[in-house]
Formats: structure tokens, sequence, C-alpha cells
């Protein structure tokens, strides 16, 4: 009775020290649909990535200039593409694939690569590209604190992205 007891006044505070949970992620996952409705049947692209955040840092020091960026943080950005679309004049098939971008001063490459599954650019290889689109990067007066991506559906679909005050638009068409 006394063992019985002794449970029943310990399970309340063996439950309240089992929900200790770790800290929130300093990159957060999000995810950005093309089309933005609620139906599944009519999702064209999702792309799932990490946001960064400046957190008192420049631009340049956590993206060189030149080189190859997972375009987020932690794993690789993905990007799942459930119709066939065109990004530039290059054909996607239906699929899975990881994003690059490379940021250069007044310009930024963005890249569709056919490996999935990998942490950041480590184990990145331009052989396996499937698209490599050169657009113009803009500065804006306001300033993002987290990286963001987001579609647009206007007559011609475009992904957004910016951070700090780089924004860059990657023009798509559902085939």
């Amino acid at each position: 009775m006394k063992y019985l007891l002794f449970l029943l006044l310990m399970a309340p505070l063996t439950f309240l020290s089992a929900q200790n949970f770790r800290g929130l992620d300093k990159s957060p996952m999000d995810k950005a649909w093309y089309p933005a409705s609620y139906r599944v049947s009519d999702k064209v692209a999702a792309i799932t990535y990490s946001r960064p955040q400046l957190k008192g840092r420049n631009f340049a020091d956590i993206v060189p200039s030149g080189k190859i960026w997972r375009t987020g943080a932690n794993e690789a950005t993905e990007l799942r593409v459930f119709k066939p679309i065109a990004i530039g004049d290059t054909k996607i098939p239906v699929g899975t694939y990881t994003v690059f971008t490379i940021f250069e001063a007044e310009s930024m490459t963005f890249i569709v690569n056919s490996v999935t599954n990998s942490w950041g650019a480590y184990s990145y290889n331009q052989e396996n590209d499937v698209v490599r689109l050169r657009v113009p990067v803009t500065n804006a007066e306001e300033v993002l604190e987290a990286f963001s991506m987001t579609f647009t559906s206007d007559e011609t679909p475009q992904l957004h992205m910016g951070w700090a005050t780089l924004r860059a638009t990657i023009p798509f068409a559902e085939l």
C-alpha cells in the first residue's frame, strides 16, 4: 500500500519533468506553395527551406559572393514539383530536387540540382544540375531579418527570394 501511494505521489513529478523541450530552432523550417490554395490537387510546386536570421550579421558574411550557397540553413532547400514546370527555357519534370544559389554583386544564379537529401552544400556537384538561371538582384529599402521565399501567381508565376535588402525573382511556367 505504501508503495502504491508513493507511485501515485511521484507520477505527476515524473510526467512534468518528461516535458522538457529543447530550445526553438534558430533557423526554423518554412514552406512556400504554388499556387497557394488549400487543395492538394491544385499544387504545382512546393519549396521547403530553413530561414536563417541576420541577428546583427551582414549578408556578405553569411553568404560569400561567388560561392555556392544552400539557399537557407541546415538541410539543402528542397523543391518538389507536382506538375511539370519550366524555369527559364528548361523543362523540369515531376520530382524532388535541391536548390542552390550563387550570389554576386548584381546577379544571382538559381540552381536546381537532381541530388536530394543532402546537408547544406557540402555534397553539391555541378554535374547534377538540372537548371542554372542567372537573374538580377535588386536592393530594397526594407530589411528582411529572416531569409524568405514566396510564390506569386500573377500572369507569370514567380518565386521571390529576399534577405537583408537583397531581392531576386525567378520566373517559371506551369506546363
